[in-house]
């Protein structure tokens, strides 16, 4: 199938950059990017699944081609109002999301503010427990939040995440060595390129620091998995160092009925 690459202005001044494959008739599908990726994450998967659904991936602003305006604030509301934006757009009402990483906290805003409806939900290492963290990973960007985003923290995590051998080992770890030589580095160069852009670093320190505020809305996503019944199937890298396997399992206590699926892999497990 075809991709199709495309943007269209939404409000605030975005304009939002998506691919785009499959009959418009079909049900529709929306591929939710993560960090520190884009919609070209999804470049392999796209013509796989537009041959049974009509299949979108946005980049939100700050990542991949979406344009934003300067005074653009990078807090995950703003993603999330911008995202709702885009769908509006696109007059896409419902929907189902394969979710992914930054994915499940601009999805699950949306599904829990009723600004989309969620027919399913595929997550892939997109967390919504505490019991997803678990692993030093996360000490310097925890630590910027204790700071309450001090210059110090910010340069220090400036420097250990704004890498190029970060971002490959974000996307390699956990992967067993025999698949390593399969591993193109393409997606990782790509991003890292792309984040090295003036001024995105920046943009991806904002959101490091507000990521704090999603852990709050844990209680209300997850009562979100109990009002809605969505169907929920979780697809997880069990070897994870961004978001442990204990943080799929963790929605059985809302969702017993989930089918969870453990993959030997890590974070990037498409």
């Amino acid at each position: 199938m075809t991709t199709t690459y495309q943007s269209i202005p939404v409000k605030g001044g975005v304009n939002v950059f998506y691919r785009a494959a499959g009959d418009p008739s079909k049900p529709v599908l929306v591929l939710f990017h993560g960090f520190p990726a884009s919609s070209h994450q999804y470049r392999k998967l796209i013509p796989l699944l537009a041959t049974k659904y009509r299949v979108i991936a946005p980049d939100y602003p700050g990542f991949g081609f979406t344009t934003a305006p300067a005074d653009y604030v990078y807090t995950f509301d703003a993603l999330a109002d911008t995202t709702a934006s885009f769908l509006e757009a696109l007059n896409i009402t419902h929907c189902s999301a394969y979710i992914f990483d930054y994915g499940a906290p601009v999805a699950y805003r949306l599904a829990c503010q009723g600004r989309i409806k969620f027919d399913a939900i595929i997550s892939q290492n997109a967390n919504a427990y505490m019991e997803g963290f678990g692993h030093p990973f996360w000490d310097p960007i925890m630590a910027l939040w204790d700071s309450g985003n001090a210059p110090e923290n910010r340069q220090a995590l400036r420097d250990a995440a704004i890498t190029l051998e970060f971002f490959k080992d974000h996307y390699v770890d956990g992967v067993p060595e025999e698949a390593i030589k399969r591993f193109s580095p393409d997606g990782y160069t790509f991003d890292f390129l792309l984040a090295s852009r003036p001024g995105y670093p920046e943009i991806h320190l904002d959101l490091f620091y507000d990521y704090r505020t999603n852990p709050a809305l844990y209680p209300s996503f997850q009562e979100y998995f109990r009002s809605s019944k969505v169907l929920l199937l979780l697809v997880w890298g069990k070897n994870d160092i961004a978001f442990i396997a204990t943080g799929a399992e963790a929605h059985r206590k809302d969702r017993p009925d989930a089918k969870i699926v453990l993959l030997d892999t890590g974070h990037f497990a498409l």
